[in-house]
């Protein structure tokens, strides 16, 4: 069955506008919509606001895009073509003013003022409907609000802290220390896995359980430092014994994995009735494809996938630059379009002189020779590469309103997390290689097992990267980057994109930072350069609060160099 029905869409998007609303004209009641004292009469009305958080939740800050579908195009991963607001981001040379900042700020507090809402009024019911189902759904609305609080978090810093809906007379309050949040977001997550149940009947899926809220917690600790906390909640979720890898890691991504014990939380999406869609797969797909090819991937994540030897490219026998996308991890070939493949029914080649190639299956029963786009188009990739995870060719006819849930959280990123949780606690035993080889020899990726006997340095690389080659294209890269305080020698650099009529004639350098280097490459002046970008260390580990929020809001401090 596909995820939960919205049938509450429309009624809930009345309801949610009056909670927005401000304490009216002589503290009337609202004339358009229920106030605090006359809702929450029963069950039914608190099932119709509960459910309408998990619609809340998933906004689009950009693009009509999941927002981890954009934030890899901010990192050294990806960009985005158009000229936009969340490419000056990526550039580094945003301001206060950026749009994209601004969204992610504005619907971020519309859901937390939502939760609040919900979590200050729903004691009008207890003992007038079930027990047990009351303090789920109190549980549930506790995780949304902390999801968003550690999403702020790893944005922001510290942030407002509102833990209550907010009156116009109380409104201006400062931040918190970001320490703070975090401890509220992991007290929360803590206590409402202690509510939530480990599964639903299949009218319920997408909602809220016990291992999304163990995961999100391991998360939140891990991007904070908190080793101890991040290895704890993920070994709890580990042994859950109810997730576990998909086997077809390409396939994951798709209508055919949606059901995987390998996801813990996904957004949902449906088509039926205009409910909610998204467009991630005109965004990723090739000119051919019918797509956009505006956010895209770099040469330099193609190049920091290993050969199926497990050494990098610089070092391997395997690597013939001749040939440079044979004998490679094959994570890469599941998450990016690589020229000379089949991409969604067509021929994929950037080749600038390759301009026809086959149309395989899209609108044809037999293979046809068609002009490439992808060779003559301007707006075709600028990299020479697209992103293959979340396109799927069961959306041919929906390139601009796909329902392919996207996954939040997924048990491989727990593997993750608890493999460098524990590995910079410097609590190295066999768990951590088990957790790692886990995810390296799924079946479909099979790469070498890492040997026992590595120093902490090696398996702090090791894992770094193992992060890369699996979750690419997830909204990951930059978080980690800031995490690991990699950021300002990362992206203080060129993004390129392939030789628009050739192949880099030798390997870059690959250093254990995961740094692409192109400097000794002979023929790098032939490369695309798609972007000079600049990061300040002493501003942008942190994103600016919107300048409207710091002029409303007086009590609200800047934060640094903005």
């Amino acid at each position: 069955m596909k995820r939960i029905r919205y049938i509450f869409v429309s009624t809930a998007l009345m309801f949610f506008i009056a909670f927005q609303s401000c304490e009216s004209y002589l503290d009337r009641k609202p004339l358009f919509g229920p106030s605090d004292e006359d809702y929450f009469n029963n069950a039914d009305e608190l099932t119709l606001v509960v459910n309408g958080l998990y619609s809340a939740m998933v906004y689009h800050a950009s693009d009509d895009i999941p927002v981890n579908l954009t934030q890899d195009a901010i990192s050294d991963f990806g960009w985005d073509r158009n000229t936009s607001p969340l490419q000056s981001l990526g550039r580094g040379d945003h301001d206060s003013n950026n749009g994209y900042v601004i969204n992610i700020w504005r619907e971020a507090y519309k859901v937390i003022g939502k939760c609040n809402f919900i979590l200050d009024n729903m004691h009008k019911l207890e003992g007038q409907m079930d027990m047990a189902l009351y303090e789920r759904y109190q549980a549930e609305a506790r995780f949304v609000r902390a999801f968003t609080y550690q999403y702020l978090a790893d944005f922001f810093g510290g942030v407002p802290l509102a833990k209550g809906r907010l009156t116009l007379d109380s409104a201006l309050i400062p931040k918190a220390p970001k320490e703070e949040v975090v401890n509220f977001v992991l007290q929360e997550l803590d206590e409402a896995a202690a509510v939530l149940p480990e599964s639903y009947g299949a009218a319920d899926i997408g909602r809220a359980t016990k291992g999304a809220a163990l995961a999100i917690r391991a998360r939140a600790a891990l991007n904070n430092g908190r080793w101890d906390e991040a290895a704890k909640s993920a070994k709890a979720v580990i042994d859950m014994g109810i997730y576990s890898l998909h086997p077809n890691f390409g396939e994951l991504f798709s209508y055919a994995g949606e059901s995987s014990p390998e996801i813990i939380f996904a957004f949902q999406y449906l088509r039926d009735q205009g409910t909610r869609t998204h467009v991630a797969p005109r965004a990723f797909l090739s000119r051919n494809g019918q797509g956009h090819s505006n956010k895209i991937p770099s040469q330099a994540l193609i190049d920091l996938y290993t050969c199926t030897d497990g050494q990098e490219i610089d070092e391997s026998p395997l690597f013939d630059p001749a040939k440079p996308f044979q004998n490679r991890d094959p994570r890469l070939g599941y998450t990016v379009a690589l020229p000379g493949t089949e991409f969604f029914g067509f021929q994929f080649e950037t080749h600038k002189d390759s301009t026809q190639c086959w149309n395989y299956s899209y609108n044809t029963s037999v293979p046809i020779r068609i002009g490439n786009q992808e060779a003559t188009n301007a707006y075709a990739t600028f990299s020479g590469y697209c992103w293959k995870k979340y396109v799927d060719f069961e959306d041919k006819d929906f390139v601009g309103s796909s329902e392919l849930n996207i996954i939040q959280s997924r048990y491989a990123e727990i593997l993750l997390i608890y493999a460098e949780a524990k590995i910079e606690a410097g609590e190295i035993d066999h768990s951590v290689y088990d957790a790692l080889n886990e995810v390296r020899q799924r079946p479909s990726v099979e790469m070498p097992p890492i040997a026992l006997g590595k120093t902490q340095a090696e398996l702090r690389e090791l894992v770094r990267k193992e992060r890369a080659y699996e979750l690419a294209n997830e909204g990951f890269r930059m978080v980690d980057l800031r995490r690991w305080e990699l950021a300002e020698k990362i992206m203080n650099s060129t993004l390129y994109g392939r030789i628009p009529r050739g192949l880099l004639a030798t390997a870059p350098k690959i250093d254990v930072d995961g740094f692409v280097d192109y400097s000794a490459v002979s023929n790098r002046s032939e490369m695309r350069v798609i972007e000079n970008r600049k990061f300040n260390a002493e501003r942008d580990y942190l994103w600016p609060i919107p300048n409207i929020e710091t002029v409303t809001n007086p009590n609200l401090e800047q934060n640094p160099n903005y």
